[in-house]
């Protein structure tokens, strides 16, 4: 099994930060309370530019859940088009080639999915094989690559392909002075990324994959996800968060990697999913990494923000055009979400 090709796509409104936080502030007003929290937040957050669906005076135009859901799902079916396109043009496969699709978003959602409309209008055969996921967050990419991985595993003979988009933008929450809000209006963005995953028989280069792990931590389901109510979704971020990844990840790294004969010190690529500056610091922390092991993630966080489950491909993106390791050097795909839990995949370039 091997990732044959990564491809992303941005929307065309580009942002420095310092240009958000002043919009929020001027929006707010005195709503606001203490702008020098949000000023503080926002500058701390590693992020200096963020793609979003709209110009900025767009979003006050969007009056209700069904307005936003509806922009979520026309914007993310035309970055997705984009996204599998470039991906597969990297990996030198056509549309009709792909026999599978598993396609993650945690920004908004639609019955037919997302899924359905791609297979419709990029003309994708009608036999594919199709999984949408919801509720995933920020380990949805991971997850999803896990399970395209799966499905070669099963057909070494097949495509698949994954996709990664979220429409961050789209839940915005304006009536929401919380702390985890003001951290999210200034961590995440919009974007989209694709893999393809093609399996044994097609003789194909690009990264193996090696194996797959999942680990689900118990009793921690308000560490981070949704609280969805009539007024959308209203983002939970508890700041346990990077305690529960120092003393979690390590362990549970060592123990899939013994698996496979190596240790971390083996490992020469961190493709590691960036949440936000604490929690790569707590990664750094817990697996004894050092600032160039994550200097993909860091550079991805600060020309994109926090693109949720698309975000560990625009990493792993970076890596594979412009900082590849060395032929048969094993690597590390790590992502973490809603669950709590983790999703490790291993690679040998």
């Amino acid at each position: 099994m091997r990732i044959a090709g990564v491809g992303s796509a941005l929307p065309e409104n580009r942002f420095q930060q310092q240009t958000l936080t002043d919009a929020l502030k001027n929006h707010w007003g005195e709503k606001l309370g203490n702008p020098a929290l949000m000023e503080r937040m926002h500058a701390r957050a590693g992020v200096n530019y963020r793609y979003l669906a709209f110009p900025l005076t767009e979003y006050e135009k969007f009056s209700s859940w069904g307005e936003s859901n509806a922009a979520w799902f026309a914007v993310a079916e035309k970055l997705g088009r984009q996204a599998i396109d470039r991906a597969l043009g990297r990996a030198g496969f056509a549309r009709r080639d792909l026999d599978a699709i598993i396609v993650t978003s945690i920004t908004g959602i639609a019955s037919p999915s997302l899924d359905a409309r791609l297979i419709n209008r990029m003309e994708l055969a009608a036999d594919i094989k199709r999984t949408p996921i919801f509720g995933l967050g920020c380990v949805g990419g991971a997850v999803a690559l896990t399970r395209a991985a799966d499905h070669v595993r099963a057909y070494p003979g097949q495509v698949a392909a994954l996709l990664a988009v979220e429409i961050c933008s789209m839940t915005l929450q304006l009536q929401d002075f919380s702390t985890a809000n003001l951290i999210a209006t200034g961590l995440f963005a919009d974007g989209a990324a694709s893999a393809i995953i093609a399996g044994a028989d097609r003789g194909l280069g690009g990264p193996e994959i090696l194996g797959t792990r999942s680990c689900f931590y118990p009793n921690t389901e308000d560490i981070m996800g949704w609280e969805i109510s009539e007024r959308g979704f209203q983002v939970v971020l508890s700041p346990r968060l990077p305690a529960l990844i120092r003393e979690r990840l390590g362990a549970d790294v060592d123990e899939f990697l013994h698996g496979f004969g190596l240790s971390r010190a083996d490992i020469r690529s961190w493709v590691m999913h960036p949440g936000g500056p604490r929690v790569l610091e707590a990664v750094q922390e817990a697996l004894a990494l050092t600032d160039r092991d994550l200097r993909a993630s860091w550079d991805c966080l600060s020309r994109h923000g926090n693109l949720s489950s698309a975000s560990v491909f625009m990493v792993l993106e970076e890596v594979m055009t412009n900082r590849r390791p060395a032929p048969g050097a094993p690597g590390m795909i790590v992502a973490m979400g809603p669950g709590f839990c983790a999703e490790f995949i291993l690679l040998r370039w």
